[in-house]
């Protein structure tokens, strides 16, 4: 039997075959597919897997055995008790010294404009910082119109005045014909007696007219109205200056100069005037000394500040709008002096800390007189036998334990 028809017969006619004993073709045994090799990725991730649990597992091991070592140390107590630095302040004398600032100013700065018509300004006579005196001519305007008008009022005056000796010269005929022939009327008389005062009264006229006309020449001329020194100049040669306009000059009368400043409300009692004054200048090395001559009635509501004013010698370093500080020393005391890293605040309330006799802080208001370059002088809260906590206080709570590193002397 052909292989071809083996695979075609039925089931029963196989085994049919197979009983009578026909010897029946060997089929092929179907081919098993051979195994996919394993991808390389993955052979790749199950080594990192395996590489990461080591890594933990040696962590972990590590671990628990600093953890083991540590459970063996001996823990000092006086690890966790913080470390400070302390001082005793003592007393020492202070100078107390109120300092304030504010600007140079001139003590009487007088503002020169025009008086009168105005006009346009022909020359400029002066520069600032020039020193004049009472009349100096500063500045000139224009006088050609009012020069014209001068002229001509005095024109008027010649005429007013001839016209008044030709009416006396009339009168006095008049009355010699009235009295010798007797020509003439009484009112004639008097009617030339009349003329002769209307005339005088006319020249009286010109004559103010002519004086007014010269005080606008006059006024031409710009002056100064004292001695004194030219702070500034905006005059300038064909400006036209008028009558209630910019000012053209600023003059220091006298060239006396003065500092002005602000003082708090606290360090206003403390001065007086004709108390010594030490004046510095920004970029002068050298301090200008002065007087207080006048210390404010009145406090500014608003910004708790009182003015001082300090008369101060001419100098040309020392010019209108500098800047200035002044120190006034209004005495001396011996009180504590303490670093500025001890004093903490709280608020308004300000305090140090002091340590006692078995190593607690103890938190102390104190009141704060001012600065010097040693530290802060303290006013009152300390007697200056205290041992103070002169750094790390601000790390610190009241009754907490510390350890002193070492005590310091006065500052």
């Amino acid at each position: 039997m052909n292989d071809e028809v083996l695979p075609h017969m039925e089931g029963g006619e196989l085994h049919a075959r197979a009983q009578h004993g026909d010897v029946l073709p060997l089929m092929p045994a179907p081919a098993v597919p051979a195994p996919e090799p394993t991808p390389w990725f993955r052979r790749t991730h199950f080594l990192v897997i395996a590489g990461v649990v080591v890594v933990v597992t040696t962590v972990v091991g590590l671990i628990a055995w600093h953890l083991a070592a540590a459970g063996h140390r001996v823990t000092d107590p006086n690890d966790a008790i913080p470390l400070v630095t302390t001082r005793v302040p003592g007393r020492s004398t202070i100078t107390s010294i109120v300092n304030f600032t504010g600007g140079i100013v001139a003590r009487y700065d007088m503002p020169i404009g025009v008086e009168g018509e105005g006009g346009r300004i022909a020359a400029v006579l002066v520069e600032s910082g020039d020193h004049v005196v009472r009349g100096q001519v500063l500045a000139r305007l224009d006088p050609s119109v009012v020069t014209a008008q001068v002229a001509n009022l005095h024109a008027a005056l010649e005429q007013a005045r001839a016209e008044a000796v030709l009416a006396e010269a009339d009168y006095h005929r008049a009355a010699a014909v009235a009295d010798s022939v007797g020509a003439l009327s009484k009112e004639e008389v008097d009617k030339r007696r009349s003329q002769v005062a209307t005339s005088a009264a006319r020249v009286k006229a010109a004559e103010a007219q002519v004086a007014e006309a010269g005080a606008r020449l006059g006024r031409m001329e710009i002056r100064a109205p004292a001695d004194g020194t030219v702070l500034t100049r905006t005059a300038e040669v064909g400006q036209t200056a008028v009558a209630g306009g910019a000012t053209l000059f600023r003059l220091a009368r006298g060239g006396e100069i003065e500092m002005r400043a602000l003082v708090a409300e606290q360090d206003l009692p403390q001065l007086r005037v004709g108390q010594s004054t030490d004046v510095f200048i920004t970029g002068v090395p050298t301090a200008f000394h002065g007087t207080v001559r006048l210390v404010s009635a009145v406090i500014d509501p608003m910004t708790r500040l009182g003015e001082v004013r300090v008369s101060l010698q001419q100098h040309p370093d020392l010019r209108p709008g500098a800047f200035a500080r002044g120190e006034v020393k209004v005495g001396s005391d011996v009180r504590p002096v303490v670093p500025q890293t001890a004093v903490l605040a709280d608020g308004p309330e300000n305090f140090v800390y002091v340590v006692g006799a078995d190593n607690h802080v103890q938190r102390r208001p104190v009141h704060v007189a001012g600065t010097q370059p040693q530290g802060i002088v303290i006013k009152d809260g300390l007697d200056g036998s205290e041992t103070i906590i002169s750094s790390a206080g601000a790390f610190l709570h009241e009754g907490e334990q510390v350890r002193v590193v070492a005590s310091q002397g006065n500052p």
